[in-house]
């Protein structure tokens, strides 16, 4: 099959959306996603022949999860950026901001999507997309608490109800998770200031840190039972 044309992906998008599809469209649209492929394996070696990373490739895009997406939000088919991609965790937000810098210069093309000044339902983290002969690939840095929340949100989201994710459903575990969400902001924010050199001697501020990362800690250990009990309750 020859590939499609922009316009041409973008009617397939079209007819996804509204649920005038075929089972040829889904056919078309399975060898699309993995068109992916290819150019992703590149990113994920710049990762770690060049950088030392250890990546953890993240499935191509199911078509189910095109198709929501495409339903869900006001973007073209050709204009989703996350069909393919991977994921790196780094320690602490000032790895991941130097990290984010180096990737920038070696992905020439690369644009950014700073999900910590725009969180999305709570989740944060920074997404570097890169184009890689015509493909867009997304690489999410995260922190390992931005990680943490966001490997949280996606266990809710599988035991409780999808529509966790996108601010939708039992509104305990959404006001718990955005709860915490700010709260790795806060940490996060604090990381920064005490690795300062001017803040280096200001106990005040080690103090506030590891005040919010007892905090954390404690509104976890009361969230996570309630997702069990939920979990457990779900059929």
């Amino acid at each position: 099959m020859s590939p499609l044309s922009k316009t041409q992906l973008d009617k397939l998008g079209t007819r996804l959306k509204e649920g005038a599809w075929t089972a040829e469209d889904l056919r078309v649209l399975d060898a699309y996603r993995r068109s992916f492929a290819p150019a992703c394996d590149v990113v994920m070696a710049i990762l770690r022949d060049e950088f030392g990373l250890a990546p953890t490739a993240r499935p191509a895009k199911s078509t189910t999860s095109i198709v929501d997406k495409l339903v869900r939000e006001s973007v073209r088919l050709t204009q989703i950026q996350d069909i393919a991609g991977c994921r790196v965790v780094v320690e602490d937000i000032l790895r991941q901001d130097r990290l984010t810098e180096e990737l920038q210069v070696r992905l020439k093309d690369a644009n950014v999507v700073d999900r910590r000044e725009s969180p999305s339902h709570g989740y944060r983290a920074l997404h570097v997309i890169a184009r890689i002969e015509g493909f867009c690939i997304e690489v999410q840095l995260r922190t390992r608490l931005q990680h943490g929340w966001a490997e949280l949100s996606e266990k809710m989201a599988d035991l409780v109800d999808h529509r966790i994710k996108y601010g939708l459903g039992d509104e305990r575990l959404q006001a718990g998770l955005m709860q915490w969400s700010t709260l790795v902001a806060t940490y996060e924010r604090l990381e920064r200031k005490v690795q300062s050199p001017a803040m280096a001697k200001h106990t005040e501020v080690r103090e506030e840190l590891f005040a919010v990362k007892k905090t954390l800690s404690r509104d976890l250990s009361e969230l996570i039972p309630y997702l069990v009990d939920r979990g457990g309750s779900n059929p």
